[in-house]
């Protein structure tokens, strides 16, 4: 196993985790708890893929898949904010519609063939930097670049702007943004849609530069639940999220490398000779995100972990409270 292999892979497929989890920070810091990023991600791969297919192009199926995905979110979005319903349902909902239209539209494109894709490429200079070069830095796809840059975009946008600012006050104290003239609503559905953007790009990510070439029901492989659970871990912070989702990818790749080879540290690979060790190791993310959505559910952890004060309470005009 070469570490810096597994690390540059972890970068590319956390990438996949950064897009969706950024989509995720924008909708909850909004006040509009987000459990519907499975089957906006879903939905974007099988629309980027089937552009993609049809045309050739795989931008235009970047783009389709960013506005597939933020159309579905308008379906959460107008059942939480304007028709007051509760979030979490309708996330899960969301998440249910999202998968079955994916896969009633995309259950041919399994046998679609070879596509038009993201291109990799090397960045001269940086590629030199020790360690740093080879894992950041060398052939990796177009869209692992631009995580790197929305990152910094977003943080100086949530915390050191005039719309972030007003996104900030709508999720933590809506009815005193409201007072302010900050339109709540609008507000809410404008990330909502955000969110739905970042989704379908992640989607699209899977199935234009880190799986390329196939779709099916598998594609997002619960990708989009361990983004839930890394924005409750980033603490809301797209810093954070960055590292968190980097660090997922190296250790979502390490569960694999690390069942390969029949010697580890000198002795016999116990990942290797026994199944049932590597099926625990696989299982590992998933277990760390339900821990971390248990724990985010419990109102004095959530507080401790600050997230916005008005997630997942509707917002009523004229009621007191938030």
């Amino acid at each position: 196993m070469d570490p810096i292999i597994i690390l540059q892979a972890g970068v590319a497929t956390g990438t996949v985790l950064l897009f969706a989890t950024l989509g995720g920070i924008f909708s909850e810091r909004a006040g509009v708890m987000q459990l519907g990023l499975e089957g906006m991600m879903l939905l974007g791969a099988m629309t980027a893929f089937s552009v993609t297919v049809s045309t050739g192009n795989p931008w235009l199926g970047l783009l389709a898949a960013m506005l597939a995905g933020g159309l579905l979110s308008q379906i959460h979005a107008f059942i939480t904010i304007t028709l007051h319903a509760d979030q979490v349902v309708s996330g899960l909902s969301l998440t249910f519609v999202g998968t079955g239209i994916a896969l009633v539209f995309g259950e041919t494109l399994s046998k679609a063939g070879v596509i038009s894709l993201i291109p990799k490429i090397s960045v001269p200079v940086l590629t030199n930097i020790p360690v740093v070069g080879p894992i950041f830095f060398t052939n990796q796809s177009v869209l692992v670049y631009i995580g790197y840059a929305l990152v910094p975009l977003a943080w100086y946008y949530i915390y050191h702007t005039r719309p972030g600012m007003h996104l900030r006050a709508v999720g933590e104290q809506p009815s005193a943004a409201d007072s302010l003239g900050i339109n709540v609503f609008r507000t809410r559905y404008f990330y909502v849609f955000v969110c739905g953007l970042f989704s379908g790009l992640a989607g699209a990510t899977i199935s234009l530069a880190i799986s390329p070439g196939w779709f099916s029901e598998l594609t997002t492989a619960g990708q989009g639940w361990i983004a839930i659970g890394l924005v409750i871990f980033s603490q809301w912070d797209p810093v954070r999220a960055m590292v968190g989702s980097y660090t997922f990818g190296a250790l979502r790749r390490l569960v694999l490398d690390i069942q390969g080879p029949t010697m580890l540290l000198g002795m016999r690979n116990p990942f290797y000779y026994n199944p049932y060790l590597g099926i625990f190791l696989t299982m590992l993310p998933y277990a760390f995100t339900i821990f971390v959505l248990v724990l985010g559910s419990y109102s004095a952890a959530k507080k401790r972990l600050g997230a916005p004060a008005a997630l997942g309470i509707p917002y009523v005009r004229g009621e007191r409270g938030l």
